[in-house]
């Protein structure tokens, strides 16, 4: 690939910021401006000015109760003083915001976003086609196999998020021995 068309934000990072809200994979109006390296205010005022391109399926606003679901997920929210309801964008939107931000550093991140979404539909679509072929071969094998499957299911379940360690002093609770 040459050096020019290189992405400049590791995919790791974008799928981090893909969340999954009414049944759409969508990105954060403040995450995306972070991408594109602009202002959340900029980034919101060149899509208003634009608004036309964006249809309901291609952008939305969080409810109140999305929004503070999403505050308590996210602790960058505390650093960006999020006050108001996010846009969130889905994959359409995503594509549709290069006719909007034309900066070469938009055209890549562009790039890199849209090919993050790809391989995130890549994998829910092997992981589905993994599950129906397990059904159909659980059909056809006797119970003997039974255990065989349910390891295979179990295998198959992603791995539980690890609780996300505290920072800062822990203040031991009063046990009431006080006198």
């Amino acid at each position: 690939m040459p050096k020019h068309l290189q992405p400049t934000v590791p995919a790791e990072i974008i799928e981090q910021k893909i969340y999954l809200i009414r049944g759409h994979k969508v990105m954060l109006d403040g995450d995306l401006a972070e991408l594109y390296g602009v202002s959340t205010k900029a980034f919101n005022q060149a899509v208003k000015r634009n608004l036309d391109r964006f249809p309901s399926d291609f952008m939305f606003q969080l409810n109140a109760r999305e929004s503070e679901t999403m505050r308590s997920k996210i602790v960058t929210a505390a650093k960006r003083n999020i006050r108001y309801r996010p846009y969130v964008f889905t994959e359409q939107g995503v594509a549709m915001l290069s006719s909007v931000l034309r900066s070469k550093r938009a055209v890549y991140v562009n790039i890199a976003i849209m090919r993050a979404f790809v391989k995130m539909r890549t994998l829910l679509a092997s992981h589905v086609h993994l599950l129906r072929r397990l059904n159909d071969m659980e059909k056809k094998y006797d119970q003997q196999f039974r255990v065989v499957f349910e390891a295979i299911r179990e295998l198959m379940k992603p791995e539980p998020v690890p609780p996300k360690r505290r920072i800062g002093f822990a203040i031991p609770e009063d046990s009431g021995d006080e006198k």
